[in-house]
C-alpha cells in the first residue's frame, strides 16, 4: 500500500513538472527593447571629448542590466537600467572618480542613436552621444603579410607622444625603448586593423604599463609575479578578460607577449604560455584613444604609470 502511494505521489510530481515545463516552453520569448546592445559613446567635456562604452542586456523577462566603461578605470557592472518610451536612466557608484555622489546617467534613443548626459561625482554635467558598436565579425581566415619592426633600436622614428601638453619621458638608450620618466603615452604613427604583435619587455619591481591594441584594448603589463590571475593584471585584457594562469616572470626579467587580434577576438600568449585563447573583447577599455571601434588604430604604449623597457616590437598585419 505504501509503495502504491509513493508511486502515485512521484507520478503526480512528474506530471506537475512536465506541465510547468510545457507552459514555460509555450510562453512567448521576451522581446528585447531596442536599447539592448553595445554602444560606443563619445563624451563632451571642457577639456575635450573622450571615449566611453555602454552595454545593455535583458535579464529575464523585463529587467535590464548592463556594463559601463568610463574615461579611465575598468568595466563596471550596472545593476539596473531603467528604459521606457525611448528614455533610459541608470546610476553607478564611483570607481576612481573623486566626489561624494553616485554617477547619474540619462539618455534618449532616437533614430538608432543615443544622446544623453552624465552628472559626475562632483556634480558636473557632461553630454554624450552613442552609436551601436560594430560586431567586427570576419568571414574569412586572415591572410598575414610581412612583419614590420615598429622599433628600430636607434630612435623614436614611427612613434609620437599621445599628449602634446605633457612631457615625453620615452627615450632610446643602449638599443632599448625606455619610459625613463613616466608621464606620457607613446603611439605609432601608422594604424592597423587585424594583426599579430610580438613584444619583448621588462619592468622594475612594482611597475605598471600596458599595450593598447588599435589604441582601444589594453593588454595589461604589471608586476604581478606569483599572484592569482585576474583581468586587471598581467596577461589580461584590462577589466574584461582574465588569463587562465599567471605566466609572469619576476620583475627585471625579460618577458614576451604574442598577441593576435582579429576583429574582436584576441589570443594572448605570455612568455610562451597561452593565457587567453580566441576570446571576444566586448568593448574599449579605460584609457582608450577613442571609441571608433570600426576603424583601424595604432599600437599605444602606456607611459603614464610606471617605467618599462622594450627591446623588440614586431607587428604582422593582414594583407
Amino acid at each position: 500500500m505504501m509503495r502504491t502511494s509513493v508511486y502515485r505521489g512521484l507520478r503526480a510530481a512528474c506530471l506537475g513538472f512536465l506541465t510547468i515545463g510545457a507552459a514555460a516552453a509555450a510562453a512567448p520569448r521576451p522581446v528585447a527593447p531596442p536599447v539592448v546592445g553595445r554602444w560606443d559613446l563619445t563624451v563632451q567635456a571642457p577639456e575635450g571629448a573622450y571615449p566611453s562604452w555602454l552595454e545593455v542586456k535583458l535579464s529575464g523577462r523585463k529587467t535590464l542590466v548592463g556594463s559601463f566603461v568610463s574615461k579611465g578605470g575598468s568595466m563596471r557592472p550596472i545593476s539596473r537600467v531603467d528604459y521606457s518610451r525611448g528614455r533610459l536612466q541608470f546610476s553607478l557608484p564611483v570607481q576612481w572618480e573623486r566626489g561624494p555622489r553616485d554617477l547619474q546617467f540619462t539618455g534618449r534613443l532616437q533614430g538608432g542613436r543615443l544622446t544623453g548626459s552624465t552628472t559626475t561625482a562632483d556634480g558636473k554635467r557632461y553630454t554624450w552621444t552613442g552609436v551601436r558598436a560594430p560586431d567586427l565579425r570576419r568571414t574569412e581566415e586572415p591572410d598575414w603579410g610581412d612583419p614590420i619592426e615598429l622599433f628600430n633600436g636607434k630612435d623614436l622614428s614611427g612613434w609620437k607622444p599621445q599628449f602634446s601638453g605633457k612631457p615625453n619621458g620615452w627615450v632610446v638608450k643602449g638599443g632599448l625603448l625606455q619610459n625613463a620618466k613616466p608621464g606620457n603615452n607613446l603611439m605609432t604613427n601608422r594604424q592597423w586593423t587585424d594583426f599579430k604583435l610580438h613584444a619583448e619587455f621588462r619592468y622594475p619591481k612594482g611597475s605598471n604599463s600596458g599595450i593598447y591594441l588599435r589604441g582601444r584594448y589594453e593588454a595589461q603589463i604589471e608586476d604581478n609575479y606569483g599572484k592569482p590571475p585576474e583581468s586587471h593584471q598581467i596577461g589580461g585584457i584590462y577589466g574584461f578578460l582574465t588569463p587562465r594562469i599567471n605566466a609572469a616572470k619576476r620583475p627585471g626579467e625579460w618577458q614576451t607577449y604574442d598577441i593576435t587580434l582579429v576583429g574582436r577576438y584576441v589570443t594572448v600568449v605570455l612568455n610562451g604560455e597561452p593565457v587567453i585563447e580566441r576570446q571576444e573583447i566586448p568593448g574599449i577599455t579605460g584609457g582608450a584613444l577613442d571609441s571608433r571601434e570600426g576603424e583601424p588604430g595604432p599600437i599605444l604604449l602606456q607611459g603614464d604609470h610606471g617605467p618599462i623597457d622594450f627591446r623588440q616590437i614586431t607587428l604582422t598585419p593582414t594583407r
